[in-house]
């Protein structure tokens, strides 16, 4: 059988990985984003092995799962560590417990992954984004031709806009043609081909409930509540709306817990003994989780039991976040590890070390996860092998975990800390100011129950929930971009358009992908 994870797809993966991860730390910190490098590394890796001696797009397929690895475990440490030392400067965080920490969190990211990838690819068949759009990048450059052309002519004209608009400052990030007031927050848009392409595969299903929970959060709930007198302004709705949001998003998580306990319950026994390979595959599972809760107890400031609460907390965000990510391609990790860490509040009173140190495993968890299942799409339309993808991911999320703390600590080292104008880490910002707990309980709670109720009754609740929670901004372009997608499908000859906006869309997402990634890299050698 043909090897799809070769030597040269290593060492080629792991080249590409130190570049990756070191950029998107950086940028993580700097600009408080974090572009997907998917289409990057698909483009980068196409060019190193196209000439090579028998190569293949699925080998192509697992070195670009390589070098993508290590930027979601990069965002997931800079989303929320720095937060620790905008609290308490003086902290100190020993590098042998960070580093446990971060590699004990892309090992269970890259195994959830594993176990979640038959739920959500091929049962569920999530469009991931990102993922079409690696398989579109690669089956075009193969087969040349019309869709050769329109992908990468999109492609191209993303780029060229990406860069007017980030390099060189000609078009506005953002368009508000509805100045808000006291009563309606203003309606804007963010200017971003990526996004409007995610818009345009998600499919109008996922778009509608997106967009609506935007418009139901911003043009809604927002003017009703302050006419009311429910909030008192904007800024008092913003902090309901945020926290009803995320309420909808765990909700969901509730739900698939919920889900899986009465599945097992109810589920007839077989008295036939299990194969013996199922038995091993969960032995091996087994030990997994056994290591990861023995490192993170003996290597870390967690205890016994919160580790043992932070591994069913993992599983849970992670198959959200492959959800997420899949009907969406958002994926808000650091908002999941805050969420895992106030649940452990309710049973035990970690220190503020170790209150960091689980938001930080969960958000590196998530952010691995995503990019796990992004690659894995590409993969099953690519008929990659999933075992031998899967490894290369774990393999890339290890050696990308460690790096992601070397280079943290040497940002720190280096700026001063966090906080600034250098380094204003935004999101690990948002994580410090919720260490101490939800905003607003009686929202958030209220989002759970209805995020439990709508995911019973197989309402996207956690797509809603996100539409809810995010600046109207990014949920704008994403619903304009459905709206696109659905006029520009010709009724006559269905499929052939929709696979031509497929291409349009996903050479979108490409360029302004490989655009912000090179202009991270640049910033950072500078």
């Amino acid at each position: 059988m043909e090897r799809h994870l070769t030597a040269r797809a290593i060492i080629i993966g792991i080249l590409g990985l130190l570049v990756i991860t070191a950029s998107s730390m950086y940028v993580a910190l700097r600009m408080g984003a974090l572009p997907w490098p998917t289409i990057f590394v698909t483009v980068l890796s196409m060019a190193a092995l196209k000439k090579a001696r028998n190569s293949s797009l699925q080998e192509m397929n697992v070195t670009h799962t390589i070098m993508s690895s290590g930027a979601m475990v990069a965002g997931g440490l800079a989303f929320t560590i720095p937060g620790l030392w905008m609290l308490n400067p003086d902290a100190v965080f020993p590098p042998m417990s960070l580093i446990t920490l971060t590699v004990v969190g892309a090992i269970l990211g890259t195994l959830f992954s594993a176990l979640l990838r038959k739920r959500l690819i091929v049962e569920e068949e999530l469009p991931y984004p990102m993922g079409i759009a690696a398989f579109n990048t690669l089956k075009a450059s193969e087969e040349g031709g019309s869709g050769a052309k329109t992908l990468f002519t999109s492609m191209g004209g993303s780029v060229l806009f990406t860069l007017l608009r980030d390099a060189w400052g000609k078009i506005p990030a953002l368009l508000t043609p509805f100045k808000g007031s006291a009563l309606f927050p203003s309606f804007s848009f963010w200017v971003s081909p990526m996004a409007a392409g995610i818009g345009a595969i998600i499919g109008q299903v996922f778009a509608l409930f997106w967009f609506g929970g935007a418009i139901f959060g911003y043009y809604l709930l927002t003017p009703i509540g302050i006419k009311a007198g429910l909030f008192g302004d904007i800024s008092a709705a913003d902090v309901f709306r945020q926290n009803l949001g995320i309420g909808l998003m765990i909700g969901t998580g509730l739900g698939v817990f919920i889900h899986a306990l009465f599945s097992k319950i109810l589920r007839p026994k077989k008295l036939e003994e299990k194969p013996k390979k199922s038995q091993r595959t969960l032995f091996l599972i087994s030990l997994v989780l056994l290591l990861a809760v023995v490192l993170l107890s003996l290597g870390t400031e967690l205890g016994f039991v919160e580790a043992l609460v932070l591994i069913v907390g993992i599983y849970l965000t992670t198959y959200l976040s492959g959800m997420l990510t899949g009907q969406t391609g958002i994926n808000p990790m650091e908002i999941f590890g805050i969420l895992v860490l106030l649940v452990i509040q309710l049973i035990s009173k970690p220190s503020l070390l170790a209150s960091f140190s689980i938001a930080a495993v969960v958000a590196v968890a998530c952010g691995l996860t995503g990019d796990v299942m992004n690659d894995l799409k590409s993969g099953h339309l690519l008929g990659t092998n999933p075992r031998e993808q899967i490894l290369g991911e774990g393999i890339g999320g290890v050696i990308g975990a460690v790096l992601s703390v070397i280079v943290l600590l040497a940002m720190k080292s280096a700026f001063g800390g966090f906080g600034t104008a250098l380094l204003p880490a935004p999101q690990a910002a948002a994580v410090a100011k919720m260490v101490g707990g939800i905003e607003h309980l009686p929202a958030f709670l209220i989002g759970l129950f209805v995020g439990l109720a709508l995911f019973l009754m197989k309402i996207p609740s956690a797509t809603l929930g996100l539409g809810v929670y995010l600046p109207i901004y990014i949920s704008s372009i994403m619903g304009l971009g459905a709206l696109a997608s659905l006029i520009f499908t010709r009724k006559k000859d269905k499929e052939k358009s929709q696979k031509k906006i497929g291409l349009i869309a996903s050479g979108l997402l490409g360029g302004e992908g490989i655009t912000g990634v090179l202009i991270a890299i640049l910033s950072m050698l500078k």
